[in-house]
């Protein structure tokens, strides 16, 4: 098929590569020959080179072996960004186990809830929530093993008490009796020798299952997404393949964006491990201690969400800190505002490449030249080997021009085997070879795709069609709002109407009918908000991304609720 995109992107980036055919523990192998002594982790003073997190991975490995996880065997990993997360993800690979990512804020029942789908026997976690999975262990039977470290497991011995992660995350250490079925992280490694004393490690294929990545749930159930090593390493190469300046070994990336997310997992852990870069871990992301870390340190590869850049550039006094070290700076998970993005770029001198793609690709399918300019609002170009059409929404079959808007479809080598025991949700999205993503997207003549909405979100007022982003942008440029999100509500006369929810600038006084007739000078009539409320603040994911669905699901209760001019101050 026809790619007008592979003309666009940066010098040195081809159209199409060749993969190795390696395994996801390949690339810390690989780095760990090229750069023992080179340092992999920073953690508030503890520094792991890459000799050293092999080794304590294979270690790892042979501790889950001992405790009978076989070959296939679901582990879950419940942690935060801290070493032992980076040790157990590539130890339980070693072990010819399956990596379940787990959300660290995720309830009982929605730990519960996955646990069971993917029947986890054995969970790593932080001590920390271990009240959570005791009462899911007594209630349900699952999980069998439970192995816990503790955050200052891997702090340095000597001052502990001056690093803020203790402040943050708990007033005291958690004390767990370490006994059947419960086990300690570090004397699990520190009982193994990392030559396996003649046991040998399960032999590993790249067409092997290797992580379920759990959706969201943002639009509806979370579905297991099932990921090879071949679809991990694939995308993970894709994105160094992307950029071309990389220089391996020398590489500093900020490790803010959470690495149980397939987010961060692909663009900062396994694509700094594959090339020999070092990550610096923060548990959880903090604007100050963010650009802190980054002077500090350096750092020169950034993978961010809108929300990071935004409380970076709203930090007060954040001009004091010199952020030009960033070299290659990626966002995704969500749409980055225009405003957002100048902002970000002004403070620090790089261009922020915005991508796009899904947990059903691996994640990643799109990304803008990290070189060349690219139009304004472009969530970029496929990636190498990666197709992309625009179907109608309708039924799927039929190809819209360039400029029309429809349904993105792709397919490449980093997506998914389908959904884990959900063969019907797997046909419905994996069609004759394409992923159906249920995005809605248009397409310029240059290649460059344009993220519009989700399928679900799109709002039809009077039989139209209303993307909410575009609504979302006219929002963002009154100078009275921080942030806004548009969704659709039942109307008994029009079928849908549009109403906003928004976030005022600090100190700023805004009237909701001041800000529809701001939209009045920019929209259509059926695409002006009927009604605008106001927040503090708006539900998020730990990712960063709004929770549209809740606040749809909020204004649909509320619907038939008399409605008032209300003012923001």
């Amino acid at each position: 098929m026809s790619r007008p995109w592979i003309s666009r992107y940066d010098p040195g980036v081809s159209g199409t590569f060749d993969y190795p055919e390696w395994t996801i523990p390949d690339l810390l192998r690989r780095s760990a020959s090229r750069f023992p002594e080179s340092p992999a982790l920073f953690f508030y003073g503890t520094r792991v080179s890459f000799q050293e997190l092999n080794e304590l991975s294979t270690r790892f490995a042979l501790g889950l072996r001992r405790l009978g996880v076989e070959t296939g065997d679901r582990v879950a990993l419940m942690l935060p960004n801290i070493p032992q997360a980076v040790i157990a993800y590539y130890g339980v690979l070693k072990a010819g186990a399956v990596v379940t990512p787990t959300n660290p804020l995720y309830v009982e029942r929605e730990i519960q809830d996955q646990l069971s789908d993917a029947g986890s026997d054995t969970i790593v976690a932080l001590d920390l929530f271990y009240p959570r999975i005791q009462a899911i262990r007594e209630r349900a039977g699952l999980p069998r093993r439970i192995i816990l470290t503790s955050l200052k497991d891997f702090l340095p011995p000597v001052k502990r008490w001056l690093y803020p992660i203790k402040a943050r995350w708990s007033n005291r250490w958690i004390a767990v009796e370490k006994q059947p079925p419960v086990y300690d992280f570090c004397a699990l490694l520190e009982r193994e020798d990392s030559t396996g004393d003649g046991k040998p490690l399960p032999t590993l294929e790249p067409g092997a299952l290797a992580q379920i990545q759990y959706t969201g749930g943002t639009t509806g159930t979370p579905k297991g997404v099932m990921l090879t090593h071949r679809n991990v390493v694939v995308n993970t190469m894709q994105g160094r393949f992307w950029c071309s300046n990389f220089r391996e070994g020398k590489e500093v990336f900020l490790g803010a964006v959470p690495l149980f997310h397939c987010y961060g997992l692909n663009t900062c852990q396994n694509l700094a491990v594959a090339t020999g870069s070092q990550i610096i871990l923060l548990p959880r992301f903090h604007a100050d201690e963010a650009v802190k870390a980054i002077q500090h340190h350096r750092v020169t590869i950034m993978s961010g969400v809108p929300m990071m850049f935004s409380m970076m550039t709203d930090l007060p006094n954040v001009r004091r800190y010199d952020l030009h070290s960033i070299r290659v700076c990626l966002c995704g998970a969500s749409p980055l505002p225009a405003e957002v993005q100048d902002a970000f770029e002004r403070l620090s001198g790089v261009k922020i490449s915005e991508g796009y793609g899904l947990t059903e690709a691996g994640p990643t399918t799109h990304c803008n030249p990290v070189e060349r300019d690219h139009p304004p609002g472009s969530m970029g170009l496929p990636f190498p080997d990666t197709d992309a059409r625009i179907v109608d929404e309708e039924t799927g079959l039929r190809d819209l021009p360039a400029g029309e808007a429809g349904e993105l479809i792709v397919r490449g080598p980093q997506v998914m085997q389908g959904y884990w025991n959900k063969a019907a949700d797997t046909q419905a999205v994996l069609r004759d070879g394409w992923l159906h993503t249920g995005d809605i997207v248009r397409r310029d003549e240059q290649g460059f795709f344009f993220f519009l909405d989700r399928k679900k979100d799109v709002i039809k007022p009077w039989g139209e069609t209303v993307y909410p982003r575009e609504v979302e942008e006219i929002l963002f440029q009154h100078p009275a709002v921080h942030e806004a999100v548009v969704v659709g509500i039942p109307d008994r006369h029009y079928g849908e109407a549009v109403k906003a929810f928004v976030v005022p600038n600090e100190g700023a006084s805004v009237t909701e009918w001041e800000l529809i007739d701001h939209c009045r000078t920019s929209l259509a009539r059926f695409k002006v908000p009927v009604a605008i409320e106001f927040r503090s603040e708006l539900p998020r994911t730990i990712i960063g991304k709004v929770l549209r669905r809740a606040l749809r699901d909020e204004a649909e209760v509320a619907v038939g609720s008399a409605q008032t001019p209300r003012t923001a101050v």
